[in-house]
């Protein structure tokens, strides 16, 4: 709904997928310190996905409560965009 919060989901799925593709293209290294760092980060990734699941499920839940709001704040957010973008 907030333009923050969809950047901030935006931003976490953005650093997920590059932690995903970090692990795999680490998959061949050995040595204790590179375990430690993969283990870490594979924490960290199921821990990120974990949070912006239940992050969707409570978004879902609230529009599903709320969806009048829902759409009065789409529609705001489609105005101030809309007027933005025709000053140009």
């Amino acid at each position: 709904m907030d333009m923050t919060t969809d950047k901030l989901m935006h931003d976490l799925k953005a650093v997920v997928t590059d932690a995903e593709d970090l692990l795999k293209a680490t998959a061949g290294q050995t040595g204790e310190r590179i375990e430690k760092a993969r283990a870490r980060a594979e924490e960290s990734l199921r821990t990120a996905r974990t949070s912006m699941k239940v992050a969707g499920l409570q978004l879902d839940e609230q529009v599903r409560e709320n969806p009048w709001t829902a759409v009065g704040v789409a529609a705001g957010v489609g105005l101030v965009l809309g007027i933005l973008l025709g000053r140009k």
